[in-house]
């Protein structure tokens, strides 16, 4: 049996070919799976449980089957869909998961992260990832109506854009320095994340021990997930 992660699928209802791609892979490759972890922004935003998008329920359903039928599915908050909460929980029957997370993967320590939390250089996300996961921010934000979110949330995603062009191409990339600093504090020299859409294996040397970042990819122009089994990992395309 396989382990399978995913994240940065995105889906929205304006890009209904990732929604395709999205359920066919929970309705094939993910059934054959003992377990299925999706690190992150799996939605495009996510305004709280109440989100009426059905393009999303479909999604929730889709999981909701895919635990049932006897694969354990594992869900971590990105940016994106932080306001996923218990409701969600109950729904799809994911487990949720604190970033960062330890998991053990075929006796191999890995630690589990979305990958936001890494990109240090980048001082006014880290201000504004730091207000939006704060509880009291969420209550207040939870506590409007659901025409206000979805305004809010639409507003959010366009500045998003707006300063992301604006920025050098660096500072949204994961600082090595916390990425090292990260692997120190949990004792492990191998990571799995998101959140860059930069799809990749790096090898590096962490106080001289050899030390893997797995990069998951996003699923704007095709989609990937990485699979681990006994015979090793390796990251895999779903051409759209």
């Amino acid at each position: 049996m396989s382990t399978l992660f995913i994240s940065d699928v995105h889906v929205d209802s304006t890009r209904p070919e990732i929604l395709g791609q999205l359920l066919t892979f929970l309705e094939t490759n993910a059934m054959d799976a003992e377990d299925l972890y999706i690190l992150g922004d799996l939605f495009e935003t996510w305004i709280g449980d109440d989100d009426p998008d059905p393009e999303k329920h479909r999604v929730v359903h889709a999981l909701h089957d895919l635990s049932h039928s006897g694969v354990r599915c594992h869900f971590m908050a990105g940016n994106r869909d932080f306001l996923a909460g218990d409701v969600f929980a109950e729904r799809t029957g994911c487990r949720m998961l604190e970033d960062p997370s330890l998991v053990q993967l075929f006796d191999v320590p890995v630690l589990l992260l979305h990958g936001d939390s890494l990109c240090t250089d980048d001082h006014e996300y880290q201000r504004f990832r730091r207000m939006v996961r704060d509880p009291s921010w969420q209550q207040d934000f939870l506590s409007t109506t659901v025409d206000h979110r979805i305004a809010m949330a639409s507003q959010a995603r366009d500045a998003s854009k707006t300063h992301g062009s604006q920025k050098p191409p660096e500072i949204m990339d994961v600082s090595k320095t916390a990425v090292n600093a990260m692997m120190r504090e949990y004792g492990v020299y191998t990571m799995i994340h998101g959140h860059t859409h930069r799809p990749d294996i790096h090898h590096f040397n962490v106080d001289d021990h050899p030390a893997t970042r797995i990069v998951l990819g996003d699923w704007y122009t095709q989609g990937s997930y990485l699979r681990w089994s006994p015979a090793g990992y390796s990251l895999e395309p779903l051409p759209r």
